[in-house]
């Protein structure tokens, strides 16, 4: 007894010691895999955190501070008090009562029957959706066409999968006044000049975020005409595609003719719900591509959260039977945020700037080259003008907005370092603080 007691008495006397010098020790090999090199920058990561230390206006991050529509609610609390098996995993690449809603419902959009348990990936939101995209179907050295401007989780995915990122942006007319997101344009002519033997998709994103710009028919139909031409697959994001204005027409590119084989379409019940949050996506192609993708998933995420996917099947359910009609909520969130578009315009060209009207989304980029601001915060010298600006605005001024050359290549953050992006998806009175912080600075300049 005596042995021991002094043995746990030596124990206790020497583990603190051998805690510290493991605490110190580093691997004298590297840590990190060469898939995480340069892409650890983030600029949600930066501006959120930034916002929050300044207790900004946030007009930044893209997410609306209001509740979901009371259906989808109530949808989620039936699911949470429904018995033990809302409560544990359900099928792995989406639930069942979710993949048939969705079949049901984007068939008639489409117009191609769509398998519910072939066509239909679930995944944690629209990003992990497009990660299984890059993941499964870009290999070593294949050549990736990205549309800019880009939301910015498309460059590092491709990277990570060994992809080269290769972009053309949409320009604003030349000659004209760009009073709208359609006055941006993508050439043919450059887009068909990007591609080479290496290419193997281009990367779309319609409505544009953080532009708002609505591909029309001709532009889809220039797109998916190089795409069976040059035999390559589209990705096309079209999370904001219920929310257009002033006549325009979200047109999915997979309803074109051949290229239901070859898009991979990807949604969002946050943006379409307004439940960001609850980050449930899906992606649907033909089954011979969403196969592939599934093996990224089940050795990854396998499972998305059981009664989020339940009440999103409601909320579609629903929508099935109301669509086209004034309570269906896919027409009453676009009502909604277009007076809300409007507000936030009307204000930004009180103060003196001029926004580019969204056709999509639920963001507004505006031009600042004519606003006059002395930046000399020496710790953001080296960065773009647009950087510093937002940077200036949310440590000054208290109002958080996300630079647009954010959502531009390296090669072509330069031409856009002189726009900023707003987000309309806000109450009311958010959007009321943000106009008062706006007419303060301006009478002040």
């Amino acid at each position: 007894m005596v042995i021991i007691r002094s043995l746990v008495g030596n124990f206790s006397l020497i583990r603190p010691s051998l805690l510290g010098r493991n605490h110190c020790t580093v691997m004298s090999r590297r840590l990190h895999a060469n898939r995480t090199v340069g892409v650890d920058k983030n600029v949600w990561v930066e501006f959120t955190q930034l916002a929050a230390d300044y207790k900004a206006v946030n007009l930044g991050q893209g997410f609306p501070d209001f509740s979901p529509p009371q259906f989808v609610q109530d949808a989620f609390c039936k699911a949470v008090s429904g018995g033990p098996s809302m409560h544990q995993y359900t099928r792995a690449f989406g639930h069942p009562r979710l993949v048939k809603s969705l079949a049901k419902f984007f068939s008639r959009v489409v117009g191609h029957e769509i398998d519910a348990f072939e066509d239909i990936l679930v995944t944690v939101g629209a990003y992990q959706a497009l990660f299984c995209a890059f993941q499964a179907l870009i290999d070593d050295g294949d050549e990736v066409i990205i549309v800019e401007p880009f939301f910015d989780c498309y460059q590092p995915m491709v990277l990570m999968a060994g992809g080269n990122a290769v972009y053309v942006p949409l320009r604003p007319k030349e000659g004209s006044a760009v009073l709208s997101s359609g006055d941006w344009v993508l050439s043919a002519e450059e887009l068909s000049s990007k591609i080479t033997p290496r290419t193997k998709a281009i990367v779309i994103n319609t409505p544009n975020n953080p532009l708002g710009k609505v591909y029309q028919m001709e532009e889809l139909q220039m797109i998916a005409d190089l795409c069976l031409k040059h035999d390559l697959l589209c990705f096309s994001d079209e999370v904001y595609e219920w929310l257009t204005y002033d006549g325009a027409k979200h047109v999915k590119i997979a309803s074109l003719p051949g290229m239901w084989e070859r898009t991979i379409t990807v949604g969002s019940a946050g943006k379409t719900f307004s439940a960001t949050g609850w980050k449930v996506g899906w992606a649907i192609s033909s089954g011979h591509i969403i196969k592939h993708m599934k093996i990224v998933h089940q050795n990854s995420v396998y499972h998305c959260a059981t009664a989020a996917q339940e009440a999103v099947a409601s909320g579609f359910e629903r929508e099935y039977e109301l669509f086209g009609t004034p309570e269906s909520y896919f027409q009453q969130l676009p009502a909604v945020l277009h007076h809300k578009r409007q507000k936030l315009a009307s204000c930004l060209q009180r103060v003196g700037l001029q926004p580019v009207m969204p056709e999509g989304g639920y963001f507004m980029i505006t031009d600042i080259s004519s606003v006059k601001v002395d930046l000399n915060d020496e710790s953001t010298k080296d960065e773009s003008y647009d950087f510093r600006f937002v940077k200036w605005l949310i440590t000054e001024k208290g109002l958080a907005t996300i630079p647009v050359s954010a959502f531009f290549s390296p090669e072509h953050s330069k031409e856009f370092d002189k726009y900023i992006r707003f987000c309309f998806v806000k109450e009311d009175s958010t959007l009321d603080a943000a106009e008062d912080i706006l007419k303060k600075w301006s009478q002040k300049k």
